[in-house]
């Protein structure tokens, strides 16, 4: 019996896919990359077929890359050669919702946003929110700690997360963390394997921690500035007014442009620069009106304030669809890098000066409320992968990050793509830790290879 054979008589009938076409369409995530071509694609539904996987895997020493909905901006979910693939996106059962404790008990295939909308029917809400969060798994946010808009109030994805149910590559099964609120028994393990791009583990369920809702939807301004800078001051005295934005989003005018394309928005030929704020307090109002005079004060040409719920989403909607209208425009290569909210200005202005220098088109977001920032490097749709013109650019960007105190991903996590830019960040002290950590959890090297460390 061959391995491939073995692991089909394993799993029950249809679990195991090895056209290779089919195959093909679980091998990339959202990136440019090209995937190499793996043995068979798993589809798992239960913790047992994890574990089956993971033991057959480690007996016949096969590379096993896990995969959620293949909505990753770094290349943590692509195949390489001669691997299998572990789909969860068929796990998708919320096991448990206690409005008592405010937890939840998910496995990883959740899609984000319906974990939300089932927490709200108590009166709850799931607060990690990346602009993914309508396709995006549960399982594909622990992996990369992911932020999101309202990261700026509530965090990351790691402070929701209180346990985890771990597969690890020898098959043994791991329970991390607790239901409680506090709780320091023991080493974090939950926080490791929250960001480890599944080169540690494979998550099957996780303990999450749920928040009360507003009481009222939240109150909503967009501001338009003609420079990036003017909103960037914006975002700081917002922040220096203890405003406790629950979003702050900035859009830089390439942005805009890309939307106004698509959707026709009516950008207006003097803006440079959008905020978008939302403030979700006992007193939404009169915070919302409080932001709004900050940006008027900082220079905003026009502010509008949501009078509506549908108002507040549609102003909300300019900012999710920003990435899919860059997609419109070619390939993207896609960053996040994150600088201290002081260094915001200067970094928005180098990634300028940047795309100046090497004639590279760069369209920028950010969570401007915590420095985050999306630079995407967009090129043309023929090309295989980004010119030398594009890489030297995201070169000087990683480089001016990291020398404004800053760091390589906030929220995306490192994958494939930036493993190049890896050691200026990490130093050699930190890179032996790092691998003496995997090689406790994975020692023959099975898990995700060639990601995240």
């Amino acid at each position: 019996m061959t391995a491939i054979a073995e692991l089909v008589a394993a799993l029950a009938p249809g679990k195991v896919v090895t056209d290779p076409d089919v195959a093909d369409s679980y091998a990339r995530d959202r990136t440019f990359l090209e995937p190499g071509k793996p043995l068979a694609v798993v589809l798992a539904e239960t913790r047992d077929d994890v574990v089956a996987v993971l033991r057959w895997a480690t007996e016949h020493r096969v590379p096993v890359v896990p995969r959620g909905a293949g909505t990753g901006l770094a290349g943590g979910a692509t195949a390489i050669e001669g691997c299998v693939v572990l789909a969860l996106h068929k796990m998708t059962a919320i096991k448990e919702l206690s409005p008592a404790d405010e937890i939840a008990v998910v496995e990883p295939g959740v899609i984000t946003a319906d974990l939300d909308r089932a927490a709200r029917e108590h009166g709850l809400m799931y607060a990690p929110d990346p602009s993914s969060y309508e396709i995006s798994t549960i399982g594909g946010n622990l992996a990369t700690n992911a932020g999101g808009l309202r990261c700026v109030k509530y965090g990351v994805t790691r402070d929701s997360a209180l346990g985890l149910e771990v597969v690890l590559a020898d098959g043994r099964v791991l329970n991390t963390g607790r239901r409680t609120v506090k709780g320091v028994t023991g080493y974090d393990l939950t926080g490791l394997f929250v960001g480890s791009e599944g080169t540690l583990g494979v998550i099957t369920a996780a303990t999450v921690r749920l928040r009360r809702a507003p009481s009222v939807y939240p109150a909503t301004i967009a501001a338009e500035f003609g420079s990036p800078r003017d909103a960037a001051a914006a975002v700081a005295a917002i922040i220096a007014a203890g405003c406790q934005p629950s979003l702050l989003e900035m859009l830089d005018r390439n942005t805009l442009k890309a939307i106004d394309d698509w959707r026709n928005i009516g950008l207006e030929a003097s803006t440079r620069a959008m905020l978008i704020a939302q403030s979700d307090a006992a007193d939404a109002p009169a915070v919302s009106e409080r932001m709004s005079e900050l940006c008027t004060a900082n220079g905003a040409s026009f502010v509008a304030v949501s009078s509506s719920v549908q108002e507040a989403e549609e102003l909300i909607g300019v900012r999710r669809m920003a990435y899919q209208a860059k997609e419109r425009l070619g390939k993207c290569l896609v960053e996040d890098v994150c600088v201290p909210r002081s260094a915001l200005p200067h970094m928005i202005e180098k990634i300028e000066a940047i795309a100046a220098r090497h004639d590279v088109l760069i369209a920028t977001v950010a969570h401007a409320g915590d420095g985050n920032l999306h630079p995407v490097f967009i090129f043309d749709h023929n090309l295989a992968e980004p010119p030398p013109s594009v890489w030297a650019a995201a070169d000087e960007v990683f480089r001016e990050t990291l020398a404004a105190g800053g760091t390589l991903t906030g929220e995306h996590g490192v994958g494939l793509l930036k493993q190049r830019w890896l050691s200026l960040e990490a130093g050699p002290t930190a890179k032996e830790i790092h691998h003496g950590i995997k090689q406790v959890f994975d020692p023959l090297g099975i898990l995700n290879p060639g990601k995240a460390i």
